[in-house]
């Protein structure tokens, strides 16, 4: 069986602090930007891994969503908790150096874990908690 990640999906709320900080900070391309109804689909994703990408949703743009789940999405958000993805890179000190001089938002700085990696951890424009592990 061959199956990889093709897709994962963030929230976002600003378009375009989101493609400041995925294309400008992180140094992803933007692979398609597509609008519909005042909202938009960003999808970016690392160079020379057309495979993988990520895309920036609006968050309360599924029907199914009440207001009372969007409450709730728009509350996690302000605080961090509502969605989470890991990197990875194999010059870990460079990439935080990287991000912090982008004006990134730290939430830790390059850690040895006890667990047996070594990461650190940023937070994009929307809240999403970005944590980059090093590969060794």
């Amino acid at each position: 069986m061959d199956t990889t990640i093709h897709s994962s999906f963030l929230p976002h709320e600003d378009p375009d602090a989101s493609v400041a900080f995925y294309r400008d900070i992180l140094g992803f391309e933007i692979r398609k930007d597509v609008g519909f109804g005042g909202m938009r689909w960003i999808t970016v994703g690392p160079a020379g891994q057309p495979g993988t990408s990520v895309v920036l949703h609006p968050p309360a743009a599924d029907p199914g969503v009440t207001e009372e789940e969007r409450r709730t999405i728009a509350e996690m958000m302000a605080k961090g908790t509502y969605a989470i993805i890991t990197l990875a890179t194999t010059d870990l000190d460079a990439t935080f150096d990287r991000l912090q001089a982008g004006g990134a938002e730290v939430v830790q700085e390059p850690t040895e874990q006890p667990y047996g990696i070594r990461d650190c951890a940023f937070r994009d424009p929307a809240g999403n908690l970005i944590r980059i592990n090093e590969v060794r």
